[in-house]
């Protein structure tokens, strides 16, 4: 099966919303034909209706950073999924390590929070491992156990929707990059897992993108690995020119 391959930028806490409404326009106008690819922005909350606004006639399409796992209630602070897909949203980065490793999100709130997004935004599932781990030699075991957790209780159908990104936490905006090889070996074990968790089918529709510190000179060696299906991209997103050039090494 053909899977199409994505490219998204997370912008994390950067952009007002002027400056996100001035860097989607550049992406947009700096790259009208992108080709056979899916091209995601994640702004801030207070962003992704008027950048969703813009891009209603784009090929480009918007997420959310995050979001919680009920739909409404006293829960200060919080944004749900209906919030999201109301505002534009069409997909929501969920279990990001800097949500892992800064607000206590765990496997377990990560599947609460997949099975809140389903019915409304696609997610975008973090998993990855630190550096500590690697050296261990531990990363197919903590990888496993993520996917195992975080996609506990999920149907073949809800599987259809999610998108995993694997992102190593010591490549996260550091400057180190996994090598093609270390990425693709990763990604492998991935498919694999999902594959002995619901099907062969269903792995093999899985898209499996990489993120870490995703630049233009990385990217092509990177999106050419046969199970590497994109990127989440951080700090590059936020320059059109370096997003652009990412989109067009794939």
């Amino acid at each position: 099966m053909k899977r199409i391959p994505m490219i998204a930028g997370n912008w994390k806490l950067h952009k007002t919303t002027q400056e996100a409404l001035e860097l989607v326009k550049k992406i947009h106008h700096g790259l009208p034909q992108p080709g056979e690819v899916d091209v995601v922005v994640a702004p801030p909350f207070t962003a992704i209706k008027t950048i969703a606004d813009f891009l209603k006639k784009s090929y480009i399409a918007v997420a959310g950073q995050n979001l919680y796992w009920e739909n409404t209630g006293a829960y200060t602070g919080e944004i749900s999924a209906p919030i999201l897909k109301e505002a534009g949203a069409s997909y929501v980065i969920i279990g990001h390590s800097e949500r892992r490793q800064y607000f206590g999100e765990t496997n377990e709130t990560v599947n609460k929070k997949i099975k809140a997004a389903l019915d409304y935004v696609m997610p975008i599932v973090c998993v990855g491992e630190t550096l500590a781990q690697r050296e261990a030699d531990q990363t197919q075991e903590v990888i496993q156990t993520q996917i195992t957790e975080s996609l506990a209780n999920l149907s073949d159908a809800n599987m259809r929707q999610i998108i995993i990104a694997y992102e190593p936490i010591w490549a996260i905006g550091t400057g180190k990059t996994a090598t093609p090889a270390q990425a693709e070996e990763v990604h492998a074990f991935i498919r694999q897992t999902v594959a002995d968790l619901y099907s062969p089918t269903i792995a093999d529709q899985l898209r499996i993108l990489y993120g870490g510190s995703v630049k233009p000179d990385n990217a092509h060696e990177l999106l050419a690995k046969k199970n590497i299906d994109g990127a989440l991209v951080g700090g590059a997103s936020l320059q059109a020119e370096l997003f652009i050039d990412i989109i067009k090494s794939i």
